[in-house]
């Protein structure tokens, strides 16, 4: 009876064991469906930033182009790689460069550069997401070094704007469809310690010829000033000497005609001294003489 027992305790314990393996054979069975489960639910889905754009790809061919917000797809097979359309700024540290007269300078010039949303396919299937590193990289330098080649050193600061007018047209001329260059800067050129110094002493040269030339031309200024004020004095001499010879002259004629006239009045009338004398004499006689002479007398007809 005790065997009985025991035996039946046996089958009983093994059909529990043989259970509990079963259910643990099928929850470790669940735990991988339900973790591909959970990867496909977390890949179903993707985000794109503003000022970016979504390449949305098929098992690695370009399927479509995606705007930002949320979007849906093919767990596993598709895939979803961000390009930025934002304005980027690009800097270059002491660039080398020659000038025409093989003149050794540094340059420091940045760059804004963005992608055009409308060529984001073509630009990603030629370029790739660092669509900057492959054209305008290696663009800046080799144009900057054509374009600085052009100009003399010593012509390079007084054309610095036409300068980087040049750099600009020929760098927007050298990109690819869809990559727009929106400005570009020449921030510093930089020549060589011992070319800045002869630049400078050329310039302080310069500087004293022109203040030589100055002072050349306002001593020039200053003796036509005097010649001119001499002139002036000696044209205003002249006048007055010859206003007073003409007032000498008149006078004289004057007098001339005035004596000429009682000249004439006296031949033509020979008692007008008579009369004249009558006209001045006040009726008395004088009331001493010297002896021997004569009364003074007017005859009156």
């Amino acid at each position: 009876m005790t065997n009985e027992n025991d035996s039946g305790r046996r089958s009983a314990l093994a059909s529990a064991r043989t259970a509990v393996g079963s259910a643990f054979r099928g929850i470790f069975l669940l735990i991988p469906i339900a973790l591909v489960l959970l990867v496909a639910g977390c890949n179903s889905f993707y985000t794109v930033e503003q000022g970016e754009r979504g390449i949305v790809k098929l098992w690695g061919a370009v399927t479509e182009i995606a705007e930002p917000g949320l979007g849906f797809k093919l767990p596993f097979a598709n895939t979803v790689e961000n390009i930025s359309v934002r304005t980027e700024k690009i800097s270059w540290e002491k660039l080398a460069v020659y000038s025409k007269d093989v003149q050794a300078a540094e340059l420091v010039v940045s760059v804004n550069v963005r992608l055009d949303p409308a060529f984001v396919r073509e630009v990603y299937t030629n370029y790739g997401t660092n669509y900057a590193e492959r054209t305008v990289w290696p663009a800046v330098p080799k144009v900057l070094e054509e374009v600085f080649g052009q100009y003399q050193a010593a012509t390079v600061v007084s054309a610095r704007t036409q300068l980087g007018l040049d750099f600009d047209k020929a760098l927007r001329q050298l990109m690819p469809q869809g990559i727009i260059i929106e400005s570009t800067q020449i921030e510093n050129v930089d020549f060589s310690d011992n070319y800045e110094r002869s630049i400078e002493a050329a310039a302080q040269a310069e500087a004293t010829v022109r203040t030589k030339e100055n002072e050349k031309r306002q001593a020039q200024v200053d003796a036509e000033r005097l010649i001119i004020e001499a002139e002036a004095r000696k044209t205003s001499n002249n006048l007055e000497t010859d206003a007073r010879a003409y007032a000498i002259r008149e006078q004289g004629n004057a007098e001339a005609q005035a004596i000429a006239a009682r000249g004439q009045a006296l031949r033509d009338s020979p008692n007008l001294v008579a009369l004249t004398a009558a006209e001045k004499w006040d009726g008395k006689l004088p009331t001493t003489m010297i002896p021997g002479s004569t009364v003074p007398f007017v005859q009156v007809q």
